[in-house]
């Protein structure tokens, strides 16, 4: 894939998860105070949407009665217009909580809430600690999914599960009419669920539970949303199931950082803590995205939703469902947006589009020919006009066939053939592979078999094998240690270390003060770190 250069937006960017997977600690809805300012804060949007629909219905009526009523009313129809139009008002609204209570019956079978156990970042160590060594907590969250298949296929966000030692799926159970006949909060069926597969770019999750003939909902590839439609966010914000809020859309192609190739369906629908990894519907019920963002200032809904468009779903999930991952063509080059103030700096010939802002020497497109400050026209056909549709035509190129790239060099047109690579995530938080199997107790690590794809964090090693160190834990020798984050274990009292089972049998071997000396490797140089066992 070509790669772009991103811009943190101006605004915080929260995660609509509960729990310990948010920014920050302030918004974790831990503090009860807290949490009862952002329930105060959702009224006002509530409402609006209220609003909206009392709203709509007394718009509509005068409308429908002037259509009835074409020649001049006589004095008495006129003596009493609201005796007219009351009756229809309440028969629209009537209608509409109709259609609105059976969307809500028909969706709410299908999201289901996700429970999360794991281990998250607590505190930053400081330098004189261990520079970039994190200390690790366990914790729980909770999320929220939708099931796409009948025989147990879940999507949700890749946030939701990023850090997450055990995955619960509790299953949506029907409304109850009064408290007799309802179910408490969180006893619903609960099913153990296996991560399938994890996309870190587009932020999805798919997750396996053993079930059959569940109920699912349509992804809306067929039925795109439009800004100003109706749509409805479902999901478990603060841990309360089945819960809906209504809004519009506001843009079916948001791009919140300009520099990125995501885009979202925005809207104001209130989205909240527990939301993340909901779907957002339409009248019809169909899925027009997966709730997953929002900026905000105050840790709460302030009308600024993101939701992931409904084909990225269906295209990740299925890659996921397939492969375990999302195979991505890769041109080794790197591509911005254009600016208007970009193009008259360079003198380009137009001022929007895509521009090549950097070439890989001796890389596939460098060998084809593309050049910086060559502007993309079409990818295999498709027309570009901006980040969106490059990252979109580069994501359905098949994986063995060269990509065919049109750009526009000067004023002249120049069409390239350029072989494709395939690029997998690379880890970008060693954090989140520390899981209770990768625990080294004695020695107070989280540690992992080090892994080709762990050089974008760990940065380079002198040799493949050894034992990386993701994060610290409690332990009776973690102090002494001072091990970091991306250490690179070698040798235990002059053995090679190429596993963390092996790491791990080799200390249980040890008796209190027995010592011990492990060579590391950090920042591509080795050195011994000496100590006696406790």
């Amino acid at each position: 894939m070509l790669t772009t250069d991103r811009v943190a937006p101006a605004m915080d960017v929260t995660p609509c998860t509960k729990g310990p997977t948010e920014a920050t600690s302030a918004q974790r809805g831990s503090d009860l105070s807290l949490r009862g300012r952002e329930v105060l804060a959702m009224k006002p949007s509530c409402m609006q949407s209220f609003g909206i629909v009392l709203a709509t219905a007394l718009l509509l009526a005068p409308v429908a009665t002037a259509q009835r009523n074409k020649t001049k009313p006589s004095p008495q129809e006129t003596s009493s217009p609201i005796e007219v139009s009351q009756p229809h008002s309440l028969d629209l609204l009537r209608q509409l909580d109709g259609s609105l209570v059976a969307l809500t019956s028909k969706v709410s079978r299908a999201v289901v809430q996700i429970q999360v156990t794991g281990f998250w970042p607590s505190q930053k160590k400081s330098s004189g600690d261990g520079e970039g060594l994190t200390a690790l907590a366990e914790e729980r969250a909770i999320g929220s999914g939708v099931i796409l298949d009948p025989q147990g296929y879940i999507v949700t966000n890749a946030h939701v599960v990023q850090h997450a030692d055990r995955i619960r799926v509790v299953l949506p159970t029907r409304a109850g009419d009064s408290a007799f006949d309802s179910t408490p909060e969180g006893e619903g069926q609960i099913l153990v669920a296996k991560l399938v597969g994890v996309d870190h770019e587009t932020d999805l999750a798919l997750l396996k539970v053993e079930a059959n003939d569940l109920p699912t909902l349509p992804l809306g590839i067929d039925h795109p949303a439009r800004p100003g439609e109706l749509v409805f966010a479902f999901g478990s914000p603060e841990g309360l199931q089945n819960s809906v809020t209504m809004g519009v859309v506001s843009s079916v192609w948001r791009q919140p950082d300009p520099e990125s190739p995501m885009v979202y369906v925005q809207t104001d629908a209130p989205i909240n803590s527990g939301n993340s990894g909901g779907p957002l519907v339409d009248l019809d019920g169909y899925v027009v995205g997966l709730n997953t963002f929002i900026m905000t200032k105050s840790g709460g809904s302030e009308g600024l939703g993101f939701a992931i468009p409904a084909s990225t779903v269906q295209f990740v999930s299925e890659e996921l469902k397939r492969h375990g991952h999302v195979d991505r063509t890769e041109i080794q080059a790197t591509a911005q947006a254009i600016t208007p103030t970009l193009a008259a700096g360079l003198g380009l010939k137009q001022d929007w589009g895509v521009l090549i802002s950097d070439v890989t020497p001796d890389g596939p497109a460098d060998i084809a020919g593309l050049m910086v400050q060559d502007i993309v026209l079409t990818v295999d056909g498709r027309p570009i006009t901006g980040l969106p549709g490059l990252s979109a035509a580069l994501y359905q190129h098949p994986p063995d066939q060269d990509v065919a790239l049109t750009v526009l060099r000067g004023s002249s047109r120049i069409s390239l053939e350029i072989s494709a690579l395939q690029r997998y995530d690379q880890e970008e938080d060693l954090s989140v592979l520390a899981t209770p199997n990768n625990r080294i107790a004695r020695l107070g690590i989280f540690a992992a078999d080090l892994e080709y794809n762990f050089q974008s964090v760990v940065g380079n090693f002198r040799s493949p094998g050894g034992v990386v160190v993701v994060a610290q834990t409690s332990g009776p020798n973690a102090l002494k240690l001072r091990l970091q984050a991306g250490d690179i274990i070698r040798s235990l009292n002059t053995t090679p270390m190429d596993s963390v089972e092996q790491l791990r049998t080799a200390v249980r071997a040890f008796n209190s003060g027995d010592p011990v000396v492990l060579q590391i490797e950090r920042g591509e140089k080795l050195q011994y770190v000496a100590f006696e066992m406790d």
